[in-house]
């Protein structure tokens, strides 16, 4: 047994006082008695003593009330089983683009290596739905679907050289993200996550503030950390994906992809203004998507998996009928049994012919007998 609305038992509760102002009554009643005269002629006087009566009526009143309220707390009664759906996960991968992502600290390449892991994280999380930010200076959007593989040709398609506007905006990348989320009507009803993979080179924006709006949605930000602090050269790429030399400065120095402490900061706080955020920090010759991914997929078998929930039916109808059935009972009893008062008929009044001819057959009867006995 449970109850939908417990807090309406405390109303039961209410019986209580009721039947103590019953009983309060009936005590005045026999003292307004005993004041009015002697109580043993009063009885004698009186044709019928209510007090049971009114005692049952009392008795009825009370248990309509706590029926009554019983049934405010609807009680429901387990009636069987059901199979409550998996939780839906929408991952939005967002992509850093950047030229810094050519550094090939990660083999063949950064860039190379995450398009790679982010299409076998698609392929692992099946029944998932997929969004995806391409960003540099500013973000390119893909909406959610339940195509996997759009998403994957989508990032695959891409590559730093394509990018319209250079650099590494992060926030504007999150931004876009949270867009996309908000466009879809489902996915509110949805586990939310957000997977940032860059190597960390944010030269504008205010991540970690957009960082704290989105986590205030409910919404996961991972944060996949490619690069570290060791310095790295970037290649320059021909359309072909070809290396055809490295970059340099203005003064013919090579330029170098490096993660600084704020950087690294950074990231950092970015994970961590949303809801079981976490930061994976990409070791020598690995993204480390492959841990999120795993990580995902397991809630996908754990928490966001399919249960079993018990299913229960409302039974307040039946303590509400057996109230309405004692109100019913309680006004119907009166103080006093009912009195069949019996009509005697009224005789009827003979006519002024039938009083003669009464009296004539009085006459004859009369004279019969004597003639008989002067014949005799």
């Amino acid at each position: 047994m449970n109850f939908a609305a417990p807090y309406f038992l405390l109303g039961t509760a209410m019986a209580i006082p009721i039947a103590a102002l019953l009983i309060l009554a009936g005590l005045r009643v026999g003292r307004s008695v005993q004041a009015f005269g002697d109580v043993e002629r009063i009885r004698a006087l009186s044709t019928f003593d209510p007090a049971k009566r009114r005692a049952w009526k009392g008795v009825l009143l009370v248990a309509a009330v706590a029926l009554a309220f019983l049934a405010a707390a609807r009680p429901q009664y387990g009636k069987g089983t059901r199979l409550i759906p998996a939780t839906n996960l929408d991952v939005v991968l967002v992509l850093d683009y950047s030229k810094s992502m050519y550094a090939q600290d990660v083999p063949p390449s950064r860039i190379f290596r995450a398009k790679v892991e982010a299409a076998r994280l698609i392929k692992d999380l099946e029944g998932a739905r997929f969004a995806a930010v391409a960003f540099s200076g500013e973000p390119i959007g893909f909406p959610l679907t339940a195509d996997g593989a759009a998403i994957a040709q989508f990032l695959r398609q891409l590559d730093p050289n394509s990018m319209p506007v250079p650099g590494t905006a992060i926030a504007r990348a999150l931004e876009q993200a949270r867009d996309l989320l908000r466009r879809d009507p489902k996915s509110s009803e949805h586990k939310r996550v957000i997977l940032l993979i860059t190597d960390g080179e944010d030269l504008e924006g205010d991540p970690i503030a957009v960082a704290q709006s989105i986590g205030a949605e409910g919404t996961t930000i991972h944060v996949v950390q490619i690069g570290g602090r060791t310095p790295e050269r970037i290649p320059e790429v021909s359309p072909e994906g070809k290396i055809t030399s490295w970059r340099t400065d203005r003064n013919g120095k090579p330029v170098t992809t490096a993660l600084s402490a704020e950087g690294e900061r950074q990231l950092s706080a970015v994970a961590a203004a949303t809801p079981d955020g976490k930061v994976i920090r990409a070791e020598r010759g690995t993204t480390g998507i492959e841990q999120i991914a795993a990580d995902l997929k397991r809630q996908m078998k754990s928490e966001l998996a399919e249960k079993v929930e018990t299913v229960y039916a409302d039974v307040y109808f039946y303590p509400l009928g057996l109230a309405i059935l004692l109100l019913l009972v309680e006004v119907l009893i009166g103080d006093a049994p009912l009195r069949i008062i019996r009509r005697h008929k009224a005789q009827p009044v003979p006519s002024r012919a039938a009083k003669a001819k009464r009296a004539l057959l009085a006459i004859g009867a009369g004279n019969g007998p004597k003639s008989r006995r002067g014949d005799a």
